[in-house]
């Protein structure tokens, strides 16, 4: 279940996964990379880059999806082989998953997407580490559904990610007994505190309240959880999707030295 020669789960120190929303050019993605790095070997925190080559969910027709798709692949291929971290991306279609499994290290199914059978068994198939959001539409316990998708496949490297629940219309609400309920699946589980703030839908694109991703970590963090999942961006009232449920760069550092005293509490106490 590991990527790369980072641990996550069985008690090890939390991993964090973080990066922007998606990939918008070379040098905002090299920025952030490069930047997270450094942060993350001063304080000692197992680190991998996540970022989308495209968003295939956006709400409106008009909202900004992606670049091309070769360009987004060079550009992950480049942050992994420089900065010489694991890289994270979403796949949507099978059809995109064999290309994409050659760049990345790991493969990421999008919350609403999560209980597409042909995707997941064929993400299994390639024999990579899966991170599985859980849909917004689902409880907890029905990602035992997911897993036994993918362990069909003979491949039981699979991580889950919490990223909240639909709670009425353009809500979304985190209980945090489904990371313990998750937990009991055997896999490493995430809390992905970023798109938890969203406020789905709202207008014409997705609002969000960044304010309360400290909360959140610091929340996760202290049930236990095996890496934190952040959305990263230099600017994020620039950025060109999720821009208001991405947190700033320069907030990143602040925030993961609490929550990394909260984790090694929490480990040390078992």
């Amino acid at each position: 279940m590991n990527a790369k020669k980072i641990k996550i789960g069985n008690g090890e120190p939390f991993v964090l996964i973080a990066g922007p929303c998606v990939v918008e050019n070379e040098k905002t993605t090299m920025k952030t990379a490069e930047v997270i790095k450094k942060i993350t070997e001063e304080l000692n925190i197992p680190f991998i880059f996540k970022s989308s080559y495209k968003k295939a969910n956006r709400t409106s027709i008009n909202s900004f999806s992606g670049i091309a798709f070769d360009k987004a692949l060079n550009i992950l291929s480049k942050v992994r082989k420089e900065f010489q971290v694991p890289v994270l991306t979403d796949v949507h279609d099978e059809r995109e998953i064999e290309p994409v499994s050659h760049v990345v290290d790991v493969l990421q199914i999008p919350a609403f997407l999560c209980r597409q059978t042909d995707l997941l068994v064929a993400v299994g198939k390639t024999g990579k580490v899966i991170n599985v959001k859980k849909g917004q539409f689902l409880a907890p316990d029905d990602m035992m559904h997911v897993i036994k998708k993918i362990e069909s496949t003979k491949n039981n490297k699979i991580w889950l990610t919490e990223r909240g629940t639909t709670f009425g219309y353009h809500n979304l609400v985190v209980d945090m007994r489904s990371l313990q309920i998750m937990k009991k699946f055997g896999y490493p589980v995430i809390m992905d505190a970023t798109h938890a703030v969203q406020l789905p839908s709202k207008g014409n694109e997705s609002g969000g309240e960044r304010e309360y991703i400290p909360a959140l970590a610091k929340a996760a963090v202290a049930v236990g959880i095996d890496g934190l999942f952040l959305e990263v961006h230099p600017d994020p009232a620039k950025a060109l999707s999720d821009a208001a449920s991405q947190l700033p760069l320069e907030s990143l550092k602040e925030l993961l030295i609490t929550v990394k005293q909260i984790d090694e509490i929490v480990k040390n106490e078992k």
